[in-house]
């Protein structure tokens, strides 16, 4: 059983942001169309009764005129299913009750409520087009009152009535940002995600793949020098045990990542000063392998450190197992601020098949430290080189 450590490195995943249902579900998006409509008609009907006392209209209120009332915010209720009915209901409500001289009172809410409502649904000449017909009818009424203030009072009703629009357009730009801001949100998550999700299966690949092939190739060593000589056996049994142990270990640290519940001990973080032993590894198995290390780790930050050991990992578990290579060149070497890392052997190359999941995430590793991989034919033979940019402590995030 592994000891719990007191300071645990975890490996870190992506930020826990709530999902798109749950995101999308907290957007206030104004109060419910009952509510607008329901408070609407209470303040038409108890406003134009309390006004309706205090002024002689030429026609009293009857159930004609309670019907006109509510029919505005009636017509509110179309702001989701139909908001092109939302205005023209209001227009006919609003001019028939001011056409039959009925009191005066707060008649002209729900026209605009649907003015405002209808622009804020991107139907903007409808509210252009329903805003003109109102500030039409306010001109005509002032002037043919013969009011010598005519012209003021038809000024403000003109802008009121643009000024609505334009409130209307506003709530309705508002929207379009918010939706713009979420989707690029929930693309910024998903990216993440993907990316969280690539980082692990390279990691996983990376300890199982290579252990498993390891140990396969030790396995058969033993079976082949077993009968013939006991003493080769210690070897490759050793090799056995320490790869499985070093993959169970990291195979429960990632582990322990998905999970998120209890904290593991680490494994110890590949560097540069790891790779003697693949190369060891490897020469148990019957490979011979020539390092040529003339790199400086200290001046190599971790990040550089582990993609080197990893490429040097995944292209030595190649070798052994698919290439029939006999010998191979590891070599390391700083130059131009970069970490030069070249692996070579004398085996039958890609033999043009696809690259598989080791190359690929070879291939990712390099590109998001902003380097290079190259695979080279060398009839007979292959050559990986990857160039890693070094950064210096000041620019290293």
């Amino acid at each position: 059983m592994q000891p719990l450590s007191p300071e645990p490195r975890r490996r870190p995943g992506p930020q826990q942001f709530p999902g798109p249902g749950r995101f999308q579900g907290r957007r206030f998006a104004g109060p419910p169309t009952s509510f607008i409509v329901i408070t609407v008609a209470v303040i038409q009907i108890v406003g134009t009764l309390f006004s309706a006392g205090h002024q002689a209209a030429p026609r009293p209120l009857d159930a004609f005129a309670v019907l006109l009332l509510l029919a505005g915010p009636a017509g509110l209720a179309f702001r989701k299913r139909e908001p092109r009915a939302m205005l023209p209901v209001a227009l006919l409500a609003t001019g028939a009750y001011l056409a039959l001289g009925y009191a005066w009172g707060p008649i002209v809410l729900s026209l605009a409520l649907a003015i405002i409502m209808t622009a804020a649904a991107g139907l903007r000449w409808q509210a252009w087009t329903g805003a003109g017909i109102a500030a039409a009818a306010v001109i005509a009424v002032a002037f043919l009152a013969g009011d010598e203030s005519w012209p003021v009072r038809a000024s403000a009703g003109v802008a009121w009535a643009a000024i609505l629009v334009l409130i209307g357009q506003g709530i309705r730009r508002r929207s379009e940002r918010f939706a713009e801001y979420r989707r690029r949100r929930l693309d910024a998550q998903k990216a993440e995600r993907d990316e969280y999700r690539l980082t692990l299966a390279r990691d996983i690949h990376d300890v199982v793949a290579h252990s498993l092939s390891m140990i396969n190739v030790q396995a058969s060593v033993a079976l082949h020098v077993g009968a013939d000589d006991p003493e080769k056996l210690r070897p490759a049994l050793e090799a056995i045990k320490a790869a499985s142990k070093e993959s169970l270990t990291e195979v429960r640290q990632l582990l322990g990542v998905l999970r998120e519940d209890i904290p593991l001990a680490p494994a110890a973080r590949p560097t540069l000063a790891r790779i003697p032993e693949l190369v060891k590894n490897a020469e148990v198995g019957g490979l011979v392998v020539a390092l040529d290390d003339n790199s400086e780790p200290r001046l190599v930050g971790p990040a550089q450190q582990e993609a080197a050991y990893r490429i040097v990992q995944e292209a030595l578990t190649n070798v052994g197992r698919h290439s029939g290579a006999r010998s191979a060149v590891v070599r390391l070497a700083q130059a131009a601020g970069a970490l030069t890392v070249t692996i070579g052997d004398d085996g039958g190359g890609m033999g043009g098949a696809l690259p598989g999941n080791g190359l690929t995430g070879m291939r990712e590793r390099v590109a998001a430290l902003g380097g290079s991989l190259t695979l080279i034919e060398l009839h007979p033979g292959l050559r990986i080189e990857a160039s890693l940019p070094l950064q210096t402590e000041g620019t290293r995030p």
